[in-house]
């Protein structure tokens, strides 16, 4: 699943022959200023929610953690981690060069930023499937192995360096080139970060495998996952006692149930966009040339990106065990804030009644005739 392909026109080529002519096609597009300004301030509004959502969950997660060391609160702090990054590398970046039409960050970061944008979504999907299996063996196999503080931290680096490693062709293919810009009445400096394979066949080779690893692999296991865990709560025989607890029981389930089909629907709506574009570009380029674009690609591209607002929100603030610490954080946080206002108020009101003092005291009379 690549997140950055928003060049203007073409941003895969594949052999000489292919490169110029995917470039033929390019057009300077200038998008509307109603939906510039609606891109950016969704854009803003999804920055802020991520950051503001992740870094208090690893807050509360880090706090507890000093507490008592838990496989679950690991594997949500890494996922909170890399949607940080995702929001931090993915967003800004990308935004730009998307609405710039070229590239004005330098041939390092041109490599950089592709390559780190692949490794941040990379392991916030497979965090995801970190989860699942932790709570798979939880809840279907409550009494056979059961994942420990050091699985957790292993399988955390083991994301980590595998998604390095399947980013690595993104680094070495990605380059800058002035060829869009060749044939159009532009300033002469302009350039495009583009990726150049060897052949297009290594192109489609890796794009495809990227989006069954990035997207359709990890969907289907946690599908597989959550549905065995529904099945298995729905068999579970419940002793038998009092009405009320048996309908509290039933609610908790249905609520558990509930919240599984939100995370799988959420995750396969946020990228399915996303991974639809890129392969329809990677495949039939022509079909998404010309100024619209743009416009599909940030649409799919947002849409992607609000996966980091809605991950807090099931995996952290939704969960029982962080509730009541949200609330204490957002408590302080909200009695902070206050207590500034008010010492604002209290530096304004003694600064007017200063005023109005030195002002009563220029008028007073001097006594002298």
């Amino acid at each position: 699943m690549e997140v950055s392909g928003n060049q203007p026109a073409s941003n895969r080529t594949g052999e000489e022959g292919n490169h110029s002519s995917a470039f033929s096609h390019f057009e300077f597009c200038q998008p509307s200023s109603a939906l510039l300004l609606l891109f950016l301030v969704a854009y803003a509004a999804v920055l802020i929610l991520g950051l503001l959502g992740n870094l208090s969950l690893i807050t509360i997660i880090a706090k507890k953690q000093r507490e008592a060391q838990s496989v679950t609160n690991i594997l949500i702090a890494n996922l909170s981690l890399s949607d940080v990054l995702v929001c931090v590398v993915c967003v800004p970046l990308t935004v730009t060069y998307t609405l710039m039409d070229h590239w004005v960050f330098g041939a390092l970061l041109c490599k950089l930023t592709s390559y780190m944008q692949s490794v941040s979504v990379s392991v916030s999907i497979f965090s995801l499937v970190l989860i699942a299996v932790e709570r798979y063996q939880l809840i279907v196999h409550p009494r056979g192995w059961k994942p420990g503080v050091l699985h957790a931290y292993g399988g955390v680096a083991l994301v980590w360096f595998f998604s390095f490693l399947l980013s690595v062709p993104l680094f070495l293919a990605y380059h800058l080139t002035d060829e869009p810009f060749a044939n159009l009445s532009l300033p002469a400096d302009l350039v495009a970060c583009v990726e150049s394979w060897p052949s297009r066949t290594n192109q489609l080779l890796f794009s495809t495998s990227l989006f069954l690893l990035q997207y359709l692999v990890p969907l289907g296991f946690i599908v597989v996952c959550y549905l065995k865990i529904i099945l298995c709560l729905r068999r579970r025989k419940r002793p038998a006692g009092r009405r009320r607890e048996k309908q509290s029981r039933s609610g908790e389930s249905k609520r558990v149930h509930a919240t599984l089909l939100a995370i799988v629907g959420t995750f396969g709506a946020c990228w399915l966009p996303l991974n639809v574009f890129n392969v329809i570009f990677d495949w039939h380029h022509e079909a998404l040339l010309g100024c619209h674009h743009d416009p599909v690609f940030i649409t799919c591209h947002l849409l992607a990106m609000v996966s980091t607002c809605i991950n807090p929100l099931f995996y952290g603030f939704l969960n029982g065990n962080l509730q009541k610490d949200l609330m204490v954080l957002l408590r302080h946080c909200w009695c902070w804030a206050s207590r500034e206002r008010y010492e604002n108020m209290v530096a304004c009101s003694l600064h007017t009644e200063e005023s109005k003092g030195s002002l009563r005291l220029a008028h007073l009379p001097t006594g002298v005739s």
